[in-house]
């Protein structure tokens, strides 16, 4: 596989990493830090799409433009049933169910969007999902509430793998500048409009909040997602999903390092098997090209 696509992938993975970083230090109900995360990077991104992507967005035909909307909803749906899942089952049980994405990608995939799981990718996706069931040994929960916290969690999984999968349906029909812009602003409209909904807080955080906010959209968001979305042009969304799974392992030691949680043998083994897993995965993609357009 081309470097530069495993550089991208990457960085998409350490980008990701710290969205639970900031959101754990930002003083903000779940879903507010989603929206501003979302809308942050829709601001950020405005000024630069709305004057180089004019000519793209007038040719883009009605049913692209569906899907790539459609793209954002399902990202929103996302953030919106995983974020409330940690309200009712444990942080462990959320994330391993939140990261069958490749399970549901394998399933949904060949009828999206053509791409068919090979034999390596199909093992790379059980390696994973065994590494983060290791990861979360010992901390479940069995209840009435914590199985409602664990249904939103598979949502959430089902959810993020349908929006890779409609977002490698439009990629090779639009750039990466003009994709994300219009992906990103439908998620923001769909969060902050449940926001004002459930009448949660959109003002009053401090200044350090802010700051998070800003910080969300920048690197979890525009460096981490939009890598992922960069290389849907180039390879299978299965391989997208299984680097995905890399955000579990760096986001555990992100918060070693700088929140001082503990690591325990369980989470270091479970996250050498994810890493293996995601190696597999990356020996068992064609290149798909080279160079963005």
């Amino acid at each position: 596989m081309d470097k530069k696509i495993l550089l991208g992938l990457a960085l998409g993975i350490l980008g990701v990493s710290t969205g639970s970083l900031f959101a754990r230090l930002a003083e903000a109900p779940p879903l507010v830090i989603a929206a501003y995360r979302i809308g942050a990077a829709t601001l950020f991104l405005a000024p630069f799409a709305l004057s180089r992507c004019r000519d793209e967005y007038r040719a883009l035909s009605r049913g692209d433009l569906l899907q790539v909307l459609l793209a954002g909803a399902f990202l929103a749906l996302h953030f919106a049933t995983w974020i409330t899942s940690l309200f009712f089952t444990t942080v462990a049980s959320s994330v391993v169910l939140v990261n069958t994405i490749p399970i549901w990608v394998g399933l949904f995939g060949p009828v999206m969007t053509g791409d068919r799981v090979g034999r390596k990718t199909a093992l790379a996706m059980g390696l994973v999902m065994i590494g983060g069931a290791i990861v979360g040994a010992g901390d479940f929960a069995l209840s009435g509430r914590a199985l409602v916290g664990d249904g939103l969690a598979l949502a959430g999984g089902l959810s993020a793998a349908l929006y890779f999968l409609m977002g490698r349906r439009v990629r090779d029909r639009l750039s990466l500048l003009g994709y994300i812009f219009l992906c990103y602003g439908s998620a923001a409209l769909v969060l902050g409009a449940l926001v004002l909904a459930l009448g949660l807080p959109v003002s009053g955080f401090s200044s350090q909040t802010w700051l998070l906010f800003a910080a969300m959209g920048l690197i979890p968001q525009i460096l981490g997602h939009s890598a992922y979305n960069w290389a849907l042009r180039w390879v299978s969304p299965g391989l997208v999903a299984v680097a995905l799974l890399g955000e579990p392992l760096t986001g555990t030691l992100l918060a070693w390092i700088f929140l001082d949680e503990g690591l325990t043998t369980a989470k270091l083994a479970g996250g050498a098997v994810i890493l293996v897993g995601i190696v597999l995965a990356s020996l068992g993609e064609s290149r798909k090209g080279s160079s963005e357009a």
